[in-house]
């Protein structure tokens, strides 16, 4: 456990399993092999398409007496097209049944962006919604309801600027647990940190590692590579670890959970021994010169087909 997160309710395993990008026929051998390992978080969203291997795997984890449902913490997400509270209960009901859950640990609204109801992805102005049209309040409110019917033990949301996140407090009947976000050394988020520390609101950094595995669309041509930073490698060497576990040893460091994604065996299991380093301060006051407010997920895919969003609107910079 991260002892910053023990500070608060809820309790998470500080390095989860991330299953963004685990191809079909990876994930699920994956997901096995991370529970046995030691894993007891587990990353997931409807958008990701591996919702059902995740389930498939997570079941017979359970079933074969591995690992204990009531040891796990499953998160999963609210997709862009089930903003509107009519479809926020349906669209949890899928991945609860795609899971084979009967509940989830952590439910969140996966990006501050809305479609219409059943469109994956807008081809035309008509099939978006602004969050005017869906008030993220509005959004809210149907997943406190999901947390009342006992289907989602917690709430909280995905790549929430701060004034975003300040505001939904301000709404909220149940305070969101959650903001999972990108953070990495050439993202830091300090301020960000800062906030939900004094609102009792945990991080989660997704692609903590740059998510250089990501699509090629989502990248730029001279974009900076993280885990070929010399000033890891530095400390890498100093410590005879990867790079990876200096990353994440950072972001423990620093009270964040993490949520690496990998198919491999042994880097699954090298992500977890990440707990086991610990960093001194000139360490950390190397990384922190790190920081150059690069994001890998900018969001500029949310600024096509008549997108009455922008990149500067979703993160409020």
């Amino acid at each position: 456990m991260n002892p910053a997160a023990e500070q608060n309710s809820p309790l998470v395993p500080s390095i989860g399993l991330g299953t963004w990008k685990a191809k079909p026929g990876e994930v699920y051998a994956a997901v096995k092999e991370a529970i046995v390992a030691g894993y007891r978080h587990i990353d997931c969203a409807p958008a990701y398409n591996n919702e059902s291997e995740v389930g498939a795997a997570i079941h017979e984890m359970i079933k074969a007496g591995t690992v204990a449902r009531e040891d796990l913490w499953v998160t999963s997400k609210l997709w862009n097209d089930a903003h509107e509270p009519d479809q926020v209960m349906p669209a949890l009901l899928k991945t609860l049944h795609d899971l084979r859950l009967d509940y989830l640990d952590l439910f969140l609204i996966h990006w501050p962006v809305a479609f219409r109801a059943g469109v994956s992805f807008p081809r035309s102005r008509e099939e978006w919604l602004t969050l005017t049209e869906v008030p993220t309040a509005a959004t809210w409110q149907a997943m406190e309801e999901c947390v009342a019917k006992g289907l989602v033990r917690h709430i909280g949301v995905s790549n929430f600027s701060i004034p975003k996140l300040d505001d939904l407090c301000r709404h909220a009947d149940i305070a969101p647990a959650m903001n999972q976000i990108e953070i990495h050394p050439y993202l830091q988020q300090q301020k960000m940190l800062e906030f939900c520390r004094e609102k009792g609101i945990l991080l989660t950094a997704y692609s903590p590692l740059g998510s250089g595995d990501r699509p090629k669309a989502l990248k730029a041509a001279d974009e900076p590579v993280l885990l070929q930073d010399p000033v890891i490698g530095q400390i890498a060497d100093k410590h005879r670890c990867t790079a990876s576990q200096v990353i994440l040893a950072w972001a423990l460091a620093r009270g964040i959970i993490v949520i690496p994604k990998s198919v491999q065996a042994k880097r699954i299991r090298q992500n977890l021994d990440a707990a086991k380093l610990e960093l001194d301060d000139g360490d950390m006051a190397a990384i922190a010169g790190l920081d150059r407010g690069r994001r890998y997920v900018d969001g500029t895919f949310w600024q096509s087909n008549g997108s009455p969003y922008t990149v500067a609107q979703i993160w409020d910079e």
